[in-house]
């Protein structure tokens, strides 16, 4: 009997979503899967309020983590383990970094080979960086990674994903497309559980080696590659000033996340389209270099 374990933290439900989707072709009277969602000791609202939303910023951005409750009735003899999360300010969720900096984690991750699932915007590629050192960490070994972007995509998700994630509506408006990952795309995740299926019967996984390539596991933008590690670099010195101003929930940190969000307003309607228009220029001749710096990130499983 092959057994995984699947590990995830959802606010909003959609990740909750994508890991039933995944695993809906994996258990059968020869493969058990335990599933078990991890627990904030602080309970996160969904709809967030403004400054609730933004009260995360700095120890997401610095993955500090938040803490968690131990997950009850769990083993430590799993053959594999499949971990879903979301993104937080370009970083893994806070309750799934604290986790992972737990000392259960380390016990139960210890020489495990390891699937990350994401559910996302297209900005994943630097927080799943951030990933592969909390698990290296562990001593855990990553052999795939899927991740399941928003239909909006750019831009575009810079205001509908916030807008849902503090109205709780995921609709269209004015000339933007609805917020979250397509249904069809949330179904269609079903073919990886079914490949994990095979190969966990034929003992791939002891191989250690990619189980998911040729399924189309993650799709990389690699002219945004560049933005993203410009972004995460800036709110890393962001989140050190903001943190200068007081803890969590006080008045001082509110004051520190205005001028944060004074330069983000100020960062998408100046700075960042005039970026935008030189980068398109100087990528059409760094096209090569590109498509290396996607290979690079599309590692360990591929499109």
């Amino acid at each position: 009997m092959k057994k995984v374990l699947v590990i995830y933290y959802s606010q909003t439900g959609q990740l909750k979503s994508v890991v039933e989707s995944f695993i809906s072709q994996l258990p059968d009277d020869k493969i058990q899967v335990d599933i078990r969602e991890i627990q904030g000791v602080e309970q996160y609202p969904y709809p967030w309020g403004f400054y609730q939303f933004a009260d995360e910023f700095v120890e997401a951005a610095l993955v500090e983590g938040a803490p968690v409750n131990p997950i009850q009735d769990i083993e430590d003899d799993y053959d594999l383990i499949i971990l879903g999360y979301t993104i937080w300010f370009l970083s893994p969720s806070s309750p799934i970094v604290g986790f992972l900096k737990s000392e259960q984690a380390k016990k139960i991750f210890k020489n495990k080979p390891v699937i990350t699932l994401i559910a996302c915007r297209d900005m994943w590629v630097m927080a799943q960086e951030k990933m592969k050192d909390l698990l290296n960490n562990l001593n855990a070994i990553l052999i795939d990674n899927v991740a399941l972007t928003d239909q909006g995509k750019g831009v575009y998700s810079l205001i509908t994903t916030p807008k849902w994630l503090m109205s709780g509506k995921k609709d269209a408006f004015w000339f933007f497309p609805p917020a979250g990952i397509l249904q069809s795309d949330i179904d269609a995740a079903s073919r990886f559980g079914e490949r994990l299926n095979t190969q966990l019967k034929l003992d791939k996984e002891k191989e250690l080696k990619p189980l998911l390539s040729n399924l189309g596991a993650v799709n990389i933008d690699g002219k945004l590659i560049g933005l993203e590690i410009i972004a995460t670099r800036s709110s890393k010195i962001w989140a050190k000033f903001v943190k200068l101003f007081g803890k969590k929930k006080s008045l001082g940190r509110k004051i520190g996340m205005s001028f944060y969000i004074g330069f983000l307003v100020l960062l998408v309607f100046t700075i960042m389209p005039i970026n935008l228009i030189v980068r398109k220029i100087i990528n059409k001749f760094r096209k090569n270099k590109l498509r290396d710096l996607e290979r690079k990130y599309e590692r360990p499983s591929g499109r």
